[in-house]
């Protein structure tokens, strides 16, 4: 396989990196090859389709999400098991979806919507709900135990998802676009172990890139725009943001090195001179790289100064590799040039820096990380993807092209530029290219490892449940009847049997068994059942003005109460009990069980004497 060592002068040219325990052989051992797999159906490789993630648990645990490519490959996602990658769900597939380990055996995907939601009709033109990546998947114990979606138009839909991560099993994290108008913020959801709940970054509306968790602290990066919202304009938006974990105040805080800025960038570069940091962990540092973002209808970029950057924060600390502050940054490495933003070998040196960064893997234990360029030769209709491996010192090591010379011989032709990359483990990267193929950094002697041969990653799953969150769409109109009797004739003289009345079937209320007491004249309680678990809120108003409320729960299905204390300054003039069920109502018979004693739910508040204009509001929707 051809391999280029690049250097930025000649005593460059024979660096390798040095890990702390001492030598490692790299470009000797590891090599890049193309593993394709063989799906179901097909009698050669064929590209997996668009690839919105790869991640691994461990070297021989390995996942990716993909759009797929029918009809071969349905979208959904396939594992690897350290001897072969193959389909593990035909469900839970993505447009561009991303994975988020929760432990070994449970993980999130940012997934596509299914189609059934009401469409809304704009400017006169019927529009369809939106479905690309703004539903979750919770996959454990080898089946999809929870699906998440939100119904669309309204303003607290799901917002597409662009990043995940877990900080641990009961706190993980999804991000992606801004908030609609008028709200000003960054769309985020949470899960708690229990609840998955709405918690948007307040203040800056800048889409949220990517995610990376380390040492118990999430890290996001967001895509920086001038015509983003934000409560206050701040020319030094911080282009990081750290979550902290379940009880550490607050939730987010700016990653800015103390209000000073990232080491990012130079004294007259802005924040939106780069497009978002693509984040990876490795040995307890967090690397990040970026390149210079052009303008949407210019191939001008946004800033001048703009170029390809990379940071790496150790023990706490941020210091800049490649950039503008750094003395390799201009210049990058000398035989690699790039036009329009696309990375080609054999152009002019120093031009380089203009190149679009895909993707970037630390190597654990490596000291290193493989970034991941969008290539471009002109000769060529399909480019080649293109690698570059950079030391801790900001050495650029070796770049190369893949497929390599050898394998073109060998029938391999070129699939696409670098879009993903993943290295589980030090000589073991995985790269997945625009078109969907992969190829697997590794020595010859260790292509394969120890079978992981556990029950829960061999698929296929093929069932995703009811989505929680959207309500229940029952039929307007009866079955087509297809027991293919219509057309007989009646038997003369037989005497019809009496049929018996059809059952009819009626969907549960959600509230039931409403209550309401005052203790010691001024607190309200009020206890009711819920069909199904729900978040609720009871709020008193005062006219329009709201005068008490309790926090928004989350309840489980069953009996319940709230306490709300009232004020006798500012005594209510109605009440609002808010619910938004979490899963579909139950569908029961109106004959026998619990449908059989279904009635109108009074919600009128019968023992509050102290106002009789107290009404007790129609359920409405917990925001």
């Amino acid at each position: 396989m051809r391999l280029r060592l690049l250097g930025l002068c000649a005593c460059l040219l024979g660096l390798l990196v040095m890990g702390a325990g001492g030598a490692r052989a790299l470009a000797a051992e590891a090599v890049w090859r193309s593993e394709e797999p063989t799906p179901a159906g097909s009698s050669w490789p064929i590209g997996l389709g668009k690839v919105g993630d790869i991640e691994f648990w461990a070297p021989n645990r390995g996942l990716l999400i993909t759009s797929g490519s029918p009809p071969t490959v349905p979208a959904g996602v396939w594992a690897y098991n350290g001897v072969q990658w193959h389909s593990l769900a035909t469900v839970c597939g993505a447009t561009d979806g991303r994975i988020a380990w929760a432990g070994p055996d449970e993980f999130w995907t940012v997934s596509d919507g299914r189609a059934g939601q009401t469409s809304q009709s704009s400017g006169g033109l019927e529009e369809a709900p939106p479905l690309e990546d703004n539903t979750l998947c919770r996959f454990a114990n080898g089946a999809v135990i929870a699906s998440y979606a939100h119904p669309a138009f309204e303003a607290g839909s799901y917002r597409a998802m662009h990043a995940a991560a877990c900080i641990a099993p009961s706190d993980c994290w999804f991000a992606g676009d801004a908030l609609p108008e008028p709200q000003v913020g960054a769309f985020h959801l949470h899960w708690n172990g229990t609840t998955l709940e709405p918690e948007p970054y307040p203040g800056e509306g800048h889409p949220v890139e990517a995610m990376a968790a380390l040492e118990g602290d999430l890290f996001e990066s967001v895509r920086i725009a001038a015509g983003d919202r934000v409560s206050v304009a701040n020319a030094a938006a911080p282009a990081l943001h750290k979550i902290n974990p379940i009880g550490i105040e607050p939730v987010f805080e700016p990653e800015d090195e103390g209000g000073l800025g990232l080491p990012l960038y130079s004294a007259s570069e802005l924040p939106r001179a780069l497009e978002a940091l693509h984040l990876s962990v490795a040995d307890g540092n967090l690397w990040a790289a970026a390149s210079r973002k052009y303008g949407e209808s210019s191939e001008e970029p946004v800033h001048a100064n703009g170029q390809v950057t990379v940071a790496i924060r150790e023990g706490g600390s941020w210091r800049q590799l490649i950039g503008p502050a750094h003395p390799l940054g201009p210049i990058f490495p000398p035989s690699l040039a790039a036009e329009e933003g696309q990375f080609h070998v054999g152009a002019e040196p120093g031009e380089a820096r203009k190149a679009e960064v895909s993707a970037i893997a630390a190597e654990p234990g490596g000291g290193g990380a493989w970034l991941g360029l969008v290539g471009h030769e002109p000769s060529r209709i399909t480019p080649r993807a293109v690698v570059t491996r950079i030391s801790a010192e900001g050495q650029v090591l070796e770049t190369q092209e893949l497929p390599s010379d050898q394998e073109e011989e060998e029938g391999i032709g070129p699939k696409g530029s670098a879009a993903k990359l993943s290295c589980p483990q030090a000589n073991d990267c995985w790269l997945v290219t625009t078109q969907g193929w992969l190829f697997h950094l590794a020595p010859e002697t260790e292509r394969t490892l120890p079978l992981d041969a556990d029950p829960n990653f061999s698929g296929p799953i093929t069932f995703r449940p009811v989505d929680q969150g959207l309500p229940q769409v029952t039929a307007d109109a009866p079955p087509a009847d297809t027991s293919g009797l219509q057309e007989e004739q009646p038997v003369l003289g037989a005497v019809p049997e009496a049929k018996k009345p059809e059952e009819a079937k009626v969907t549960l209320p959600l509230l039931s068994n409403v209550h309401s007491r005052l203790i010691h004249g001024t607190t309200l309680e009020l206890k009711f059942h819920l069909a199904v678990i729900a978040r609720v809120k009871l709020v008193a108003k005062h006219k329009r003005r709201v005068v008490a409320a309790t926090a928004r729960r989350t309840l489980k299905a069953g009996s319940h109460s709230l306490r709300l204390r009232l004020d006798t300054a500012r005594w209510p003039t109605s009440l609002a009990l808010q619910t938004h069920p979490l899963v579909p109502l139950p569908v029961v018979s109106s004959v026998t069980g619990a449908g059989a004693t279904i009635g109108t739910e009074t919600t009128a508040l019968r023992s509050f004497p102290a106002d009789p204009a107290l009404t007790f509001a129609q359920p409405g929707r917990v925001p």
